[in-house]
């Protein structure tokens, strides 16, 4: 029943979708509820993995394709399409998160892209090191900001009375920038009262990895574990 209530978004949401988000988050199945409610949602294979470049250093985000079709789906198209180049970091907060894709170096926001279904049910908590999308009040208002938990925020994760905020992947490598970037200096910005990083930090690059570039990394990280273990074993 609650499937055929979440379809009808814009006149039912405002008074039956909490008792989906209930249902739903009880039982798990918001992923299905997505795929079922956005229905040009091509399925999306593996786990892929997008490079970020900023002018702080680089990091990895595998994306989990599986348990949040929609969210990951939405965030691949970004940033194919270069959406993300030259967008800022506008919302870093030590020991919380650090924030981005919504705004350019100029402070200005990014042109604006539709919201997407909420997929916070679907059994991913916001743990160090995950990425999550960011939102409004609305359950259904997250469209491209996005942010990087730098501790356990559980809190920000689904309950059985509201909506929570959607897990849709991890970062494997370059957690150290992410903690360089959650610990800069920050103050005020145009349009921004607090939390900016007083240098931008920018997003100079985002592109989807190829599988033997994913090989590659693999495997150097991989012989610099075993030369690690080599010259522990010789002292």
């Amino acid at each position: 029943m609650f499937a055929v209530f979440c379809q009808d978004r814009n006149t039912m949401q405002s008074k039956l979708l909490p008792a989906c988000s209930v249902i739903a988050t009880l039982l798990g199945l918001i992923p299905a509820i997505c795929q079922a409610h956005d229905s040009d949602v091509a399925p999306v294979d593996g786990f892929p993995q997008v490079l970020v470049t900023t002018t702080q250093g680089e990091f990895v985000i595998e994306l989990e394709t599986t348990r949040a079709p929609v969210t990951s789906r939405n965030f691949l198209r970004l940033v194919e399409s270069g959406y993300y180049k030259n967008s800022i970091f506008h919302r870093v907060i030590r020991d919380f998160v650090v924030q981005g894709g919504g705004h350019g170096r100029d402070y200005a926001p990014l042109p604006g892209v539709p919201d997407i279904i909420n997929e916070s049910g679907n059994g991913l908590s916001n743990q160090r090191g995950t990425i999550a999308m960011a939102r409004g009040d609305a359950p259904h208002s997250a469209s491209s900001q996005f942010y990087i938990n730098v501790v356990n925020n559980e809190k920000l994760d689904p309950r059985s009375d509201r909506w929570g905020y959607t897990v849709f992947g991890h970062v494997t490598d370059g957690m150290d920038t992410i903690d360089d970037i959650s610990v800069l200096p920050t103050g005020s910005a145009p349009g921004f009262a607090e939390d900016v990083p007083a240098m931008p930090v920018v997003v100079r690059d985002m592109r989807v990895l190829s599988q033997e570039e994913i090989d590659a990394r693999m495997a150097a990280e991989l012989e610099a574990a075993k030369q690690l273990l080599e010259s522990l074993e010789d002292e």
